[in-house]
């Protein structure tokens, strides 16, 4: 018995046209060869397994039983191979395919959602995978490729990761729209500190981003809350509970309209928002989300970045300062 290494996909598709038709010159044709080289893959996949498929006359063709018995796994084979070179072709052109993606929530809960309703128009046949992350589970999933990249802030140093900027933004107290300290359309960490605050869990880079800032202006921390959730803080600040320092681009402070955002006098009050990743060469699905992202990006985080708007970037009371 010859070696399956012998066989071919085209000696597959010879058995199987000629099984089904019951002619080699009919099966000649639908494979667009001729009849002598269809003839000879017969041959050769009959030598290659050692057995007798067909049963020829000058004027018939009839398959063996074992031939009856073999086609049905034949085109089965068949059917995957093409399945696979189908799938592959897909990947290739990115209409299909996978991503695995991790995200700050104040992302997952903004761009994201747009991002990937906006891809899936463009590509339906590739599907996002989203998982919402602080920074430094972000980092874990990138590194340990569980994930194709993450979105977060720019990472540590040590962290050895490519960095990709999405846009920027800033910090901005949330408060209610009355009181003295509403009527302000800028404040300082000094003038907040004095003011009880909700702040976001310690463990999120909002939080290290607010702690660092008061700390260069020589303030210290105190919050009366520290929700793990933006939405939570949103409602703390409606009950009255405290004023909210948030980032400007995310979706719940954006929705928050009977509330007051305030810019914070603080050059360093502000975060970059990037893609991370371990290399640079990510699948086809990936890097047409890659893309998609960036092109978005351009949108979103105009008016919500640093810099990319003269006067008050939110305080929707009021005339600018």
């Amino acid at each position: 018995m010859g070696s399956v290494r012998n066989i071919s996909l085209r000696q597959l598709q010879a058995f199987s046209a000629v099984a089904r038709l019951g002619s080699f010159t009919k099966a000649a044709s639908a494979l667009h060869t001729t009849q002598p080289a269809l003839s000879v893959q017969i041959s050769q996949l009959e030598d290659a397994l050692g057995l007798k498929l067909f049963d020829r006359t000058t004027r018939t063709v009839g398959i063996t039983r074992v031939g009856q018995e073999l086609l049905p796994r034949a085109e089965r084979t068949l059917a995957e191979l093409n399945g696979i070179v189908t799938s592959a072709t897909g990947l290739g052109t990115r209409s299909t395919g996978r991503v695995l993606v991790a995200a700050l929530p104040s992302v997952a809960s903004s761009l994201l959602p747009e991002a990937i309703s906006g891809l899936r128009r463009e590509f339906p046949g590739i599907a996002v995978v989203l998982t919402d992350a602080l920074g430094e589970r972000i980092i874990e999933l990138v590194k340990a490729h569980e994930v194709d990249f993450g979105i977060s802030g720019f990472p540590p140093a040590e962290a050895r990761l490519l960095f990709s900027p999405l846009g920027s933004d800033e910090m901005v107290a949330v408060s209610l729209p009355t009181g003295a300290f509403a009527k302000a359309h800028r404040t300082t960490p000094a003038e907040l500190a004095s003011h009880p605050l909700v702040l976001m869990s310690r463990d999120s880079s909002v939080r290290r981003i607010v702690e660092e800032a008061f700390a260069a202006a020589g303030q210290l921390t105190a919050p009366v809350h520290e929700p793990t959730y933006m939405s939570t803080a949103i409602a703390m600040v409606r009950a009255g509970l405290g004023i909210a320092i948030l980032p400007s681009s995310a979706s719940e402070v954006r929705a928050a309209s009977d509330l007051v955002c305030h810019r914070i006098a603080s050059p360093i009050m502000g975060r970059r928002i990037g893609i991370l990743s371990t290399r640079r060469d990510l699948s086809p699905a990936a890097e047409a989300f890659r893309k998609h992202l960036k092109a978005l990006a351009k949108k979103w985080f105009w008016g919500t970045t640093i810099g990319a708007r003269r006067g008050p970037i939110l305080s929707r009371k009021g005339a600018p300062p």
